[in-house]
């Protein structure tokens, strides 16, 4: 691996560092996206804003064609571009960086993993006498990395490298859970010919990776077709984008230590257009939620109450949980230079759900008119509370010299 030769760790810190800007500089404004549709929304304008997501815009070739409104080819297009970043994102933290052995990923293992079970929880346990409403059990469970890296990015240097990518971790953990929930819980009716066109394609992927081949065309060739099979497949469209960067060669084959990564290459070419593109545009076609017209037994109704309760509640609680057991039963230990009070403010933050959130919503209420606006207020309301109650509790921790394996509290 590249980290391995001399001044491999250097260059994976650069890029780490490199990755942490920009995520955090796009948080900011993905922040601008969502209060920019909030005001359009409620404004004169919010009939002009409806109609221009609504507009038709159709592709075709022959008798082949794609026809959707533009909020769905933002929500299943654009998207799909932002899923083949994360999944380069796993695949590279799983083989070189901080998920790449059991005792990097143990303890943001767990805490992920109770961060998404307990927001689930919280939100069944509002929703479960309502058969249509408990479809959204998995709204509350993701985690904004944009979202979260900007916030942290308002604290500047009061929080430490090792922090920042404690979140990281945490949040592509959950972008890993998210995407197994969507490929299980939220694919409609499957077409068996789709499906089996998506596999042949998968197939022409690994020979391409087998063989070595380098050149990112070459992959998006068969990428683009494995799009379209797998959104007539039944299965969401943006897992495409999961199963293509998989299959990405994260190092050249016969490369000397520290050569060039066409994954990592392609990766770092990529994340400003989703940071800056992709993400701000997604955020905009979806956070436009009325809320003049909103009362306080709107914000009371099971569906937003749910997921604000999951999102501030159950994130904080289950990912400090999840933390202490596992710490305390010795599976995992805290890295140097964590301590548990800046660890319980990226917990609330990590419950700033929106952008997978806000996608997760769309496919679970899907022409659901009854919590139309409903779960975005939710998200929302969730997120912002998340943010704001995080942000002032890192901002009051010391920034003192922390005491490395500092224990828990009883």
């Amino acid at each position: 691996m590249a980290s391995s030769a001399p001044g491999g760790f250097d260059r994976t810190m650069a890029f780490l560092q490199n990755f942490l800007r920009l995520e955090a500089s796009g948080g900011l404004l993905l922040m601008a996206a969502a209060a920019v549709a909030l005001v359009v929304a409620n404004s004169p304008l919010a009939a002009t804003y409806n109609a221009f997501l609504s507009l038709p815009f159709e592709v075709r070739l022959g008798t082949l064609g794609l026809a959707k409104p533009l909020l769905l080819w933002i929500n299943d297009g654009l998207m799909a571009v932002f899923f083949l970043l994360v999944g380069m994102e796993l695949k590279r933290e799983a083989l070189e960086g901080h998920l790449s052995s059991f005792r990097k990923a143990a303890l943001p293992a767990f805490a992920a993993a109770g961060g998404m079970l307990v927001p689930a929880l919280c939100f069944a346990a509002l929703n479960y006498r309502d058969p249509s409403a408990i479809t959204g059990w998995a709204i509350p469970a993701a985690t904004d990395i944009a979202f979260a890296l900007g916030i942290l990015a308002l604290l500047g240097n009061r929080v430490p490298p090792v922090l920042k990518a404690f979140l990281l971790s945490i949040a592509i953990i959950d972008d890993l859970g998210a995407i197994m929930i969507i490929a299980v819980f939220y694919t409609a009716k499957l077409s068996a010919t789709a499906l089996l066109v998506a596999g042949v394609l998968i197939a022409g992927l690994a020979t391409l990776n087998r063989l070595g081949v380098t050149r990112p065309a070459a992959y998006f060739l068969l990428g683009v077709p494995l799009w379209i099979a797998v959104l007539k497949s039944g299965v969401h469209a943006t897992l495409a984008g999961v199963l293509l960067a998989w299959f990405i060669p994260m190092q050249a084959r016969n490369d000397a230590p520290g050569a060039a990564s066409p994954l990592r290459d392609l990766e770092h070419a990529l994340h400003p257009w989703v940071a800056f593109g992709v993400l701000p545009v997604f955020a905009f076609a979806n956070a436009g939620v009325p809320v003049l017209g909103l009362s306080l037994t709107d914000l009371l109704h099971p569906v937003p109450l749910g997921i604000a309760a999951g999102l501030f509640v159950g994130k904080q609680v289950g990912i400090m949980l999840m933390s202490w057991v596992a710490v305390r039963l010795g599976l995992a230990t805290l890295s140097e230079g964590l301590r548990w009070p800046q660890m319980y403010g990226v917990a609330l933050l990590c419950g700033v759900g929106f952008t997978m959130s806000l996608f997760v919503a769309s496919l679970a209420y899907d022409a659901d008119v009854a919590h139309a606006g409903l779960e975005r207020l939710g998200i929302l309301a969730g997120s912002a509370l998340s943010g704001c109650v995080g942000y002032l509790v890192l901002r009051a921790v010391p920034a003192q010299a922390p005491q490395a394996g500092e224990p828990p509290p009883d």
